[in-house]
């Protein structure tokens, strides 16, 4: 692995020349690598069609390549989140906080990269872009390291972003693509303690698994995303139904799509039977005995996949066209069901009444909790952050959607006029 042991060299070199960019400089060489990807779109699909066409041969299903598909709409996407980095505020460099002391010392509390990072992540090569522009923004290096499975695509981004870089006079070695996909790489990248600052994880369980339990360097858990909606009695019906279905249906491989669905028994024949109908032929409902019998009563079966729940249904991320459904007695059992089996990722109540939905918001132990609204809502561009660099389900640091400012750390700055300590 000398060729790696060589860009951990490289990155921490361009890091600190990042470092003293200013601001105008950082946006300059982003809007740099936005323009040549932009222009060198054609290109960059023709990667991803060779992707997409190896992974469908390979049997992946449908919902995951969604994922790793790439078309004019999501290149816009990239572009659009390229520039809306760019004109979001420095985040280095700020004043956090400042007190004078007794003794006449000022301590100020700044902003500083957290120097060099490494993100291990699964197909989605639109991360490949959202994750070096919050990085150089952030005045960070970035070791890149993606699956097999989005191979061309990355190669064919980092490539056009290298290229943008140097066109615009900034630093094309603040970022890296790792030169292979082999395990070995991975086990280099965690042990690299001294040559990297922080390793991110994105992808699924045993990715995030095997980054947490072996990395020697400080690493930012992102989880995945076994999301739950709980209806109230109280919920608009035709609202609830809206939203459950934007929630499973709109992007079934993301990780805050929703997995499972959480019904007080007040609701579940004003919900249930006008859901599955929703659903029929667009999902796999995968039902507790009083859910089914609910469904059953109001739905004529031939038209549903209607399958008995498991107790492995309850903690599984389904990433696919299943949901998961269970009647309960309170508002209290349903607390208790999340937090037992979900991913502390994102939640949803969906009420009208304001004791439950701040007791659930109160009592739900997740990064993201909503009131009536879908779960897939949580995501960096959509929160106002450009982009993000995945999901933090941790509880220091960073929690949430990770933008520019998880990349950021502390320093104390302290100016004094001769002072001594007795």
């Amino acid at each position: 692995m000398a060729d790696l042991e060589t860009l951990f060299d490289s990155l921490r070199a361009a890091q600190a020349r990042l470092a003293l960019e200013d601001r105008r400089r950082k946006d300059a060489g982003l809007r740099g690598a936005m323009d040549a990807i932009d222009g060198a779109r054609k290109g960059i699909l023709a990667a991803n069609s060779a992707d997409v066409e190896r992974a469908r041969s390979g049997g992946m299903k449908e919902a995951l390549v969604d994922r790793l598909l790439l078309n004019e709409r999501r290149m816009d996407g990239i572009v659009e989140g390229i520039a809306a980095i760019a004109a979001l505020d420095d985040p280095i460099g700020r004043v956090k906080a400042g007190w004078t002391l007794p003794n006449g010392l000022l301590v100020e509390q700044i902003t500083v990269p957290l120097w060099v990072a490494a993100i291990i992540y699964e197909s989605r090569p639109n991360v490949t872009a959202d994750a070096f522009s919050l990085a150089y923004k952030a005045g960070c290096g970035i070791l890149l390291r993606g699956s097999g499975a989005a191979r061309e695509s990355n190669r064919a981004l980092v490539k056009a972003i290298k290229a943008g870089l140097d066109a615009a006079g900034g630093i094309p070695g603040a970022v890296e693509l790792c030169p292979s996909e082999s395990r070995d790489e991975v086990d280099v990248i965690l042990k690299a303690r001294g040559r990297l600052d922080v390793v991110l994880p994105r992808g699924g369980r045993e990715l995030i698994r095997r980054v947490v339990e072996e990395a020697r360097v400080p690493v930012i858990e992102t989880g995945e995303g076994n999301c739950h909606i709980y209806v109230e009695p109280s919920a608009d019906m035709d609202a609830a139904v809206e939203i459950i279905l934007n929630a499973k249906l709109q992007k079934p491989g993301a990780c805050n799509a929703v997995e499972t669905l959480l019904v007080h028994r007040d609701a579940a024949a004003a919900l249930l039977p006008s859901l599955a109908r929703a659903l029929a032929g667009r999902a796999e409902l995968r039902c507790d005995g009083r859910a089914r019998q609910a469904i059953s009563a109001g739905v004529p079966p031939t038209a549903l996949v209607l399958t008995d729940a498991s107790e492995s249904d309850w903690e599984t991320e389904f990433l696919d066209y299943i949901l998961a459904v269970k009647i309960v007695d309170s508002l209290d059992e349903a607390v208790d069901h999340i937090n037992r089996y979900g991913t502390r990722h994102s939640e949803a109540i969906l009420t009208n009444d304001l004791r439950a939905a701040d007791s659930f918001c109160r009592r739900v132990d997740a990064a993201c909790v909503y009131t009536n609204a879908s779960t897939r809502f949580t995501d960096g561009g959509e929160f106002g952050f450009g982009a993000e660099l995945g999901i933090s389900t941790q509880k220091f640091h960073a929690r949430g959607p990770m933008g520019l400012e998880a990349l950021t750390t502390i320093k104390y700055r302290i100016s004094g006029s001769g002072q001594t300590r007795p």
